[in-house]
């Protein structure tokens, strides 16, 4: 198959932790075509969508770990497969590229499906799930948040479209700063926030489930450092072993479904304890870290889901 990555620059990737990088390379073992560009290089040109960037290989080589060919301008309907893969920020430019993506389909798969990425936003899509949720308010609104804080006490404060543990705060029932906070964030967004209760359970780590097509596959637990709230790899948490609770076996079997219905591909969950925090469809990781700790082809799995579609 003729294979397109959309992805931030390739130069930057860490090659031991990146999952796009482990999906090109395992579409690359399998002797698929891989091309590459950024997103800001894909473009509507008089009915077509183009992109403009490079045929690619890949190798597992520190700082040698990409060959691009000569650079040109491909139409993405010739493509039988392109993979949304750029990190957030979930802004305008993101959904512009989500809506560019769309007109592709479905001669050509897109994944994750791009009209359901741009529907699904981390934060959002787990309203759907009231039960299995933490408390949680989504406001612009000082007043709300406030009153949600008097209720529940320690709070994690975050902006709704970010991501990597940026901008996330923990507020304990004494802290005086939500104000503070509140007047920081909406300086410079028009974006609501969200609360969540604090779960204490996040001190032994925040589960990273990763479902192929709807099923769960496995899962890496992630420990914050010392001193840090945040669990993310991005920020210093530390991935370890883990297998999958009845908990997380039961969060999977009522989301999968709706995930496998609208063509989300390759999904990673967030779990702390028994709640679900996060839905990740635009761009989850934990790839090359679970593979390393179970020792499977989950790279493998999703090149195979993706193949059943094209077949």
């Amino acid at each position: 198959m003729k294979i397109a990555f959309q992805m931030d620059p390739i130069d930057a990737i860490d090659i031991n932790a990146d999952s796009t990088f482990r999906l090109a390379e395992e579409a690359q073992a399998r002797g698929h075509e891989l091309f590459y560009y950024t997103p800001g290089h894909l473009a509507y040109d008089q009915g077509r969508i183009t992109a403009r960037g490079w045929p690619l290989t890949v190798q597992r080589v520190e700082g040698d770990h990409y060959r691009l060919g000569q650079e040109t301008t491909v139409d993405l309907s010739d493509y039988d497969v392109v993979w949304l893969r750029q990190d957030p920020p979930f802004d305008m430019f993101y959904i512009t590229t989500t809506h560019l993506l769309q007109r592709l389909m479905p001669k050509t798969l897109v994944v994750n499906d791009p009209f359901w990425v741009r529907n699904f936003p981390e934060k959002l899509l787990i309203l759907d799930f009231p039960d299995l949720m933490p408390p949680t308010t989504i406001a612009r609104d000082i007043a709300t948040i406030r009153a949600f804080k008097d209720l529940h006490g320690d709070v994690i404060l975050k902006p709704l479209y970010g991501n990597g543990g940026a901008g996330v705060f923990l507020l304990t029932e004494a802290d005086r700063n939500l104000t503070s906070l509140h007047e920081l964030f909406t300086g410079f967004s028009r974006e609501p926030l969200i609360v969540q209760k604090f779960l204490p359970d996040v001190r032994n780590g925040d589960k990273r489930v990763i479902l192929v097509d709807g099923e769960a596959v496995g899962a890496i637990n992630r420990v914050p450092a010392q001193g840090e709230t945040r669990s993310n790899m991005h920020v210093g948490g530390r991935p370890e072993k883990i297998g999958l609770s009845d908990r997380d076996h039961e969060i999977c079997a009522r989301i999968g479904p709706l995930l496998r219905e609208k063509g989300q591909v390759f999904v990673g969950i967030d779990v702390i304890g028994d709640y679900l925090t996060e839905i990740n469809v635009t761009s989850p990781t934990g790839i090359q870290e679970l593979e390393r700790f179970n020792g499977i082809n989950v790279a493998g799995q999703i090149w195979d889901a993706i193949e059943a579609k094209r077949s």
